[in-house]
């Protein structure tokens, strides 16, 4: 019972009477300052042992993530012993990842007292609401299952997707995106939804590669000696594959120029080497042989006066 009083202009004003004022007993009031004592006595030791059990919720989510990764190269050298797809590999590995570290969140939680049951609904329920929000993501990971199931190509695959043609080698295909390296050494990212509802081209489903090469001479030149320099070159680069062809031919006769066309087959690996080797050789022998190559020319009409002044004179200059 709270008995102490106040004075006021001589008048005495009991606590009481001033907790009746507003409405409180002083019963409520006492009960109310008892917990506020009680909870200010406690707060050091609670916060206590709540910084114990936040060091040692840490030290095992650092355990955890040591643990993992045992788990993660445990599976992933098992996968190389069965000599799984590499693709296969890195999906699997993305998706196990993901499961464990949740696995470990949601013990952690329950070691700080939160119900199991109740967490395991609220993050169903949060997932549902992800799901929605994320269906394009959801998209790429179903995309990444198909790629994994259909293999319309594999890790170390040199691929050209017709969608914004992107092309390289492909190094890696995870639970969301694909990765390609271009010849430049940049780093293409891919969504796997975009990659298993486009076409695309798998430059490695076998193991040579079709050169097809078309130059332009004019048509004052030589066309047997044209075809003559170019099987030449072709029979004298040992990475061109001999024993399936050679074929040098006329491909059109076009506006300005002959076009010629060569076909050969390369292994993958040496395919745009002796591409490039190829023009570079070939563009210096034509020039030995006195082949030309054509190159646009522009017929540039002047229209002059006459020094009397009577009419117009057409003058003709032709620029190469």
């Amino acid at each position: 019972m709270i008995t102490c009083s106040i004075s006021e202009n001589g008048h005495a004003v009991s606590a009481n009477d001033i907790l009746e004022a507003v409405g409180i007993s002083s019963e409520e009031a006492s009960h109310t300052l008892g917990v506020a004592k009680d909870f200010f006595s406690d707060l050091p030791g609670k916060l206590l042992r709540f910084g114990v059990r936040l060091i040692v919720a840490l030290f095992l989510f650092w355990l955890g993530t040591k643990l993992i990764r045992l788990v993660r190269k445990a599976v992933k050298k098992s996968m190389q012993k069965a000599k799984a797809d590499a693709g296969i590999q890195g999906f699997l590995d993305s998706m196990l990842n993901v499961g464990l570290y949740a696995l470990l969140i949601i013990w952690i939680a329950s070691w700080f007292g939160f119900e199991t049951t109740s967490l395991i609904a609220v993050l169903g329920s949060a997932g549902v609401a992800i799901a929605l929000a994320l269906q394009g993501s959801l998209s790429n990971v179903t995309g990444g299952v198909l790629l994994l199931v259909l293999k319309p190509f594999r890790i170390g695959d040199y691929i050209i997707e017709d969608n914004k043609g992107n092309e390289g080698v492909v190094t890696e295909i995870g639970l969301f995106y694909t990765k390609l390296r271009t010849i430049d050494e940049k780093t293409v990212v891919l969504p796997n939804g975009t990659l298993a509802n486009t076409s695309l081209t798998n430059i490695n489903h076998t193991p040579r590669r079709r050169m097809i090469l078309n130059f332009g001479i004019s048509y004052e030149s030589d066309i047997r000696k044209a075809k003559q320099v170019m099987t030449e070159l072709a029979e004298a680069d040992e990475r061109i594959r001999r024993e399936d062809g050679i074929a040098v031919y006329v491909d059109s006769l076009d506006e300005s120029q002959v076009t010629m066309g060569l076909r050969a087959y390369v292994m993958n690996e040496d395919y745009f080497d002796v591409k490039w080797s190829y023009i570079e050789r070939l563009k210096e022998r034509f020039e030995n042989e006195g082949i030309k190559i054509p190159y646009r020319q522009l017929d540039v009409h002047l229209l002059t006066e006459n020094s009397d002044g009577g009419g117009l004179e057409r003058e003709k200059e032709k620029r190469r």
